[in-house]
C-alpha cells in the first residue's frame, strides 16, 4: 500500500497556489520562490502522491482529475490549519500577558509566595506577575473591582457566590495584646475573659471579615467593645503599643506584629481562620488565573 506519511503544509500551500493560478510564474510571484523552485516543488508532491496533479502543455496549465479531487481536501486542510493557528496566537499572547495578584497582607509562610510564583512562570515563562498590596477596607484584595485577577484573602468574603478559592492554610486565631497587659502573663486565655476588652477592628467596609475578627459569632450577642479601627499592619502594631485595644490575629501572621512591646498568645474557645487565594468565578477559565491557581495548589498541597 502506498503511504503519503511525507505530505507538508508547504506543498499544500504549492500545490494551491497554481491550482488557483492555473500559472506556474504567477503563483511562484505569489509565493515569493522562484519559479524553478515551484515546479521542482510541485513534481516531488506529485511523486508522494503517485499521481500527476497538473497537465502542462503548450495550451498552459490544467488541473487532472486527480488534481480536481484534491483542491478541495488541500483547501480544507490549510484552511483548518488557519484556525488553530489563530487560536495558538491567542494562547500565546495570553501567555504573554499579565497576571495581578493581589494580598492584603503578605502571604510569608515559610516562602510560599516565591514558590509559588516559580512554578507559575516555570509554566508560563512569558506571562508577568503583578504584586499588589491591598488595603484592609477592601477584604477581596481588589477581587471585587477587578484590580486584581486573583488574591490571597481571609474567609469569610462578602458576596462569596461571586467568587472560588483554594485552601493555603488554616490556622488558629492568637490574641495580641501588649506585653503589659495583666492577661499577657497567662500562656493561653478564654475567650470569655477577652469578651469585654476593647478591640481593634477592621474598617466597616470589611463586613463578614470585620466580624469575624471581632469574634462576634462567640460572643453571644453581646456587642464587642471597638477601642480603634485599623487598617494596616503598621497601624495594628501601634495601636497595641498604644494600648487602644486587643486584637485576633492569625498564627502566621503573629511575627508581623510582635515586634517590641507586643505579645500573643493562643485563645481557647475560637474557630480557626482561613487563608485562600481567590479569584473571580467567571475568570476560572482563564489561561494565566487557572495557571497561578495550579501553582499554589503544587505548593501547599490542595485538590488538583
Amino acid at each position: 500500500m502506498f503511504m503519503t506519511t511525507d505530505v507538508h503544509l508547504r506543498d499544500l500551500r504549492y500545490f494551491l497556489a497554481v491550482a488557483e493560478d492555473l500559472h506556474f510564474t504567477r503563483a511562484a510571484d505569489r509565493l515569493y520562490v522562484s519559479q524553478p523552485a515551484l515546479s521542482k516543488q510541485i513534481r516531488s508532491l506529485e511523486r508522494q502522491l503517485g499521481v500527476e496533479l497538473f497537465r502542462r502543455d503548450r495550451h498552459g496549465v490544467r488541473l487532472t482529475e486527480a488534481g480536481e479531487t484534491l483542491l478541495p481536501h488541500a483547501r480544507q486542510v490549510l484552511q483548518a490549519w488557519a484556525a488553530a493557528d489563530t487560536v495558538m496566537a491567542s494562547a500565546r499572547a495570553a501567555g504573554r500577558g499579565t497576571l495581578v495578584v493581589g494580598m492584603s497582607t503578605s502571604p510569608g509562610r515559610g516562602g510560599l509566595l516565591p514558590a509559588i510564583r516559580s512554578r507559575f512562570t516555570a509554566a508560563h515563562p512569558e506571562a508577568v506577575v503583578r504584586l499588589r498590596q491591598m488595603g484592609w477596607q477592601d477584604p477581596t484584595a481588589g477581587l471585587a473591582d477587578g484590580e486584581t485577577e486573583v488574591a490571597f484573602v481571609w474567609l469569610p468574603l462578602p458576596d462569596p457566590e461571586r467568587y472560588a478559592w483554594t485552601p493555603v492554610a488554616e490556622e488558629s486565631r492568637l490574641v495580641a495584646l501588649p506585653a503589659g497587659h495583666p492577661l499577657a502573663s497567662r500562656e493561653s486565655i478564654d475567650f470569655a475573659d477577652l469578651a469585654d476588652e476593647p478591640f481593634l477592628a477592621l474598617p466597616a467596609s470589611a463586613g463578614p471579615l470585620r466580624d469575624f475578627w471581632l469574634a462576634v459569632d462567640e460572643r453571644s450577642g453581646r456587642p464587642p467593645r471597638v477601642g480603634a479601627e485599623i487598617a494596616g499592619t503598621e497601624e495594628t502594631y501601634e495601636a497595641l503599643v498604644a494600648g487602644l485595644g486587643v486584637c485576633l490575629v492569625a498564627a502566621g501572621n503573629a511575627p508581623l506584629i510582635t515586634l517590641g512591646g507586643v505579645v500573643t498568645r493562643p485563645v481557647r474557645g475560637l474557630g480557626p481562620s482561613r487563608y485562600v487565594l481567590a479569584w473571580r468565578k467567571e475568570d476560572g477559565g482563564r489561561e494565566l488565573v487557572r495557571g497561578y491557581v495550579e501553582a499554589c495548589r503544587s505548593v501547599v498541597g490542595g485538590p488538583a
